[in-house]
Order: structure tokens, then sequence, then C-alpha cells
């Protein structure tokens, strides 16, 4: 006769009422591990993560510069010392012309490149969108973003004259081509399924564009937006350097062409450093908080 006892604890029935805990179980530990967890990083570590790191590279350039200087690798007059460049910042200061020079070129480069918003967005969404659109047009964008921004500034110059018109001709010009490809790039990456389910919905057309493909195409348009920044800021200084006019004042390129044709090099090196600095201010107070918040949107950001 087959034995009927059962090990003591254990019923017949004792593994179904487990299997809706074991199933709890599983989903509260995905719930946790899709649950984006943000923690606020006290402000040593902030200072020690991010403000210490680019203040030491700072110290070692200047370092080197200095033994260079001091071990006479070049003449003076070909290599200026960090004391030299500091004389010019303090006479440029003083004089009440630095932030003049400042101003005059991020004035032309923020109103070039929101020109150039307003033209590459919705001829990004035209390409991408538009089959017969993209044929005609895609190639040529991709062409002109190829293109160095410097050769339309003797075109520019000939059909519009030695003014602003001109510096933002060639700004757009180098800049629109970057934004473009920047959405059309985001929109082709964008799951087919979202449109199909946005079409159901009744997003089409413009409802489509503003509550479906712009939201699932930002990351890329993001990155075609800091790329169309650094083509607008190169573009105008390639323009102020070479086009000069008393009617256009002194921006940064300018100030760099002046110290070339004085055989300044203090004044060379202050208007390169302006030049960095002022672009290193625009990625770090406009487009890394927006890529950040464009990232924590979809939890790919903890914490930064």
């Amino acid at each position: 006769m087959a034995s009927t006892e059962k090990a003591p604890g254990v019923t017949g029935k004792s593994a179904a009422p487990r299997e809706p805990d074991a199933l709890a179980d599983l989903e509260a530990g995905l719930d946790a591990l899709d649950s984006t967890q943000t923690v606020r990083t006290p402000l040593r570590e902030t200072l020690l993560r991010k403000v210490l790191p680019p203040v030491t590279a700072v110290a070692l350039v200047l370092v080197v510069w200095q033994i260079l200087v001091l071990a006479e690798v070049a003449p003076p007059y070909k290599l200026a010392s960090p004391a030299d460049v500091w004389g010019e910042v303090r006479a440029a200061w003083l004089g009440g012309t630095l932030l003049d020079y400042i101003w005059t070129s991020v004035s032309r480069g923020l109103l070039g490149f929101l020109l150039a918003l307003a033209i590459g967005t919705p001829l990004g969404l035209l390409v991408a969108r538009v089959t017969f659109v993209r044929a005609a047009i895609g190639p040529i964008l991709s062409g002109l973003q190829s293109l160095p921004s410097v050769a339309w500034v003797p075109p520019a110059v000939i059909w519009l004259g030695l003014n602003d018109s001109m510096m933002f001709a060639v700004i757009l010009l180098g800049a629109v081509p970057s934004i473009a490809n920047g959405l059309v790039a985001g929109i082709d990456q964008i799951p087919p399924l979202f449109l199909r389910a946005g079409r159901t919905l009744g997003a089409t057309g413009l409802r489509g564009a503003r509550y479906i493909v712009m939201p699932a195409a930002l990351p890329g348009y993001v990155a075609g937006l800091k790329q169309g920044w650094a083509f607008s800021w190169r573009s105008l200084m390639a323009a102020e350097i070479i086009a000069s006019s008393p009617d256009l004042g002194v921006g940064l390129g300018q100030l760099l062409e002046n110290g070339r044709n004085n055989s300044s090099m203090p004044q060379v090196f202050l208007a390169i450093l302006l030049i960095l600095c002022v672009g290193i201010a625009v990625d770090l107070l406009i487009f890394s908080p927006l890529e950040r918040r464009v990232l924590r949107g979809r939890g790919l950001l903890v914490s930064r």
C-alpha cells in the first residue's frame, strides 16, 4: 500500500496561496527597478565633482603656459605670458570696453540663433515628414552643414554689405542645417508604435507634431540645437574677423583681428579666451540644464 503521509506542516494546497504573494513581490521589485531615485547631492560633493576638476585643469594649463614662457620657447612677441594677458584684461575692464566686446558678439549670436531656430524647426519637421521634400532638400541640408561657414562671408558681404544683416545671414546659413538635421535625426528614431498610437487618438497634422513627434524627438532635437549654437558662434566669429567696419562695432572676432593687425599677442590671447569663455558659459547655462531636464524626464538621469 502506498504511503499517504505528508511532510509535517506541508499540505497539498500550500503552494497555491503563495503564488499571488510571489507575483506581488516580483511586481514590487520591477517597480523598484523602474523608479528613479532622486537624491540631493551634498554641496561638498558637488564642488569636488564639478568645480574642482575644471579649476584644476585651468590651473594646470596656466602652470604649463608660464613654464613655456620662462623657458623662452618663443620670443615674447609670439608667446605672451599670463601676466601680460591679465594686464590686457584689466586695461579693457578699466577702459569700459571689455563688456562691450562681449555684448556685441553675444547679442548677435543669440539673436541669429533664435532666427535659425525659428527657421530650422519647421524645416526639419517638413523634411522628416514629407517624402518628396526629404528627397529634394535632405541632401542639400547635409551639404550645407558640411560647408565651412567662412565660405559664406564673401558672398554675404557682396549681397548685403557690411552691416548686421550680413552677420545674421552667415549665422543662418551655418546654423539652420544643423538644427534641421538634428530634428530629422530625432524624428527618424521615434518608434513607429508612438506614431500609430497618436493617429489612433486623433493626433494628426499639427496636433501630432506638437503632442507626439516633437516630444518623442526631443533628445535628437536638443543635440541639434547644441550643434546649431556651435555653428552660429563659429559663423559669427568668422564674419567678424573677415568683415570689419566702424558701423559694426568691435566684437570678439574683430578684437582678435585687431590684435593680429597690431601684432599684440596679449590682445590675441584675450580675444581667444573670451570667445572660449562665452561658448562654455552658454553651454553650461542653457544647453546643459536643458539636456539634463530631457534625460531626467525619460528616467535616464538619476542625479547630475
